[in-house]
C-alpha cells in the first residue's frame, strides 16, 4: 500500500459565509475588528457571539448602538440525521433581530436558514451555510459587502405609497407643472 492509499480521509468543514454591510462602513470603520477574508475555525460546542463587548463576542463590532451582546450562532446535529446547522439567537434587549422575514425579540431563536439575511439597525449580514461532515469544530468566513445586500439581492424596497395609490415616478416625464385645487372646488 503506498501511502496515498493509507492516509485518511480528509473531513469536509461546515462553513459559515458571512457578508457584512452598513451604510456608514467606511466612516465609523465598526467591522476594523472582524477578520475577513480568512476562514476561522470554531469548536463545535462553542457559542458564536457578535457584538461590542470583546470580552464576551469573538466577533466584535465597535459601534455604540449595538449591543454588548448582539445575537448568538450554535452550531448542532439535528436529531437521528447527519445534517449540522446553526441556530440563532437574539440577545438584545433593545434591538429587534429580522432573519429574512422572522422577527426575533430578546431570546428568541431560530434555525438559521441555509441562506438568509440578518438584520438589526442598519446592519445587514447575508448568510450563506456550506455543508460538511466534521462534528468537532465549524469555520466561519466573513467578507465586507460594497453595496446594501438588500438591493443586491433585488429584493422590492420599501418606498412610501402615496395616498392616492399611485407613484409619482409614473408621471416624472409629463412637463406639466402641478395644478392647485380649492379642497371645496370639485
Amino acid at each position: 500500500m503506498t501511502s496515498f492509499e493509507e492516509a485518511e480521509t480528509e473531513e469536509t468543514v461546515t462553513c459559515l459565509h458571512m457578508t457584512f454591510y452598513h451604510p456608514c462602513q467606511e466612516d465609523k470603520m465598526m467591522f476594523r475588528c472582524l477578520n475577513f477574508c480568512k476562514r476561522e475555525q470554531v469548536r463545535a460546542d462553542e457559542m458564536a457571539k457578535f457584538g461590542r463587548d470583546s470580552n464576551v463576542c469573538r466577533y466584535n463590532l465597535m459601534d455604540t448602538r449595538v449591543s454588548r451582546v448582539q445575537f448568538s450562532l450554535q452550531f448542532y446535529r439535528k436529531l437521528n440525521s447527519s445534517e449540522f446547522c446553526f441556530e440563532i439567537k437574539n440577545m438584545s434587549k433593545k434591538t429587534k433581530l429580522i432573519v429574512d422575514q422572522t422577527e426575533l425579540g430578546y431570546l428568541n431563536k431560530i434555525d438559521l436558514p441555509w441562506k438568509c439575511i440578518i438584520c438589526f439597525g442598519d446592519y445587514q449580514i447575508l448568510a450563506e451555510i456550506q455543508e460538511g461532515e466534521s462534528m468537532d469544530y465549524f469555520e466561519t468566513h466573513l467578507h465586507l459587502a460594497e453595496v446594501p445586500i438588500l438591493q443586491e439581492r433585488c429584493l422590492p424596497s420599501l418606498q412610501p405609497i402615496p395616498e392616492n395609490g399611485i407613484s409619482s415616478s409614473l408621471f416624472s416625464s409629463q412637463d406639466k407643472s402641478p395644478i392647485e385645487i380649492d379642497e371645496n372646488e370639485s
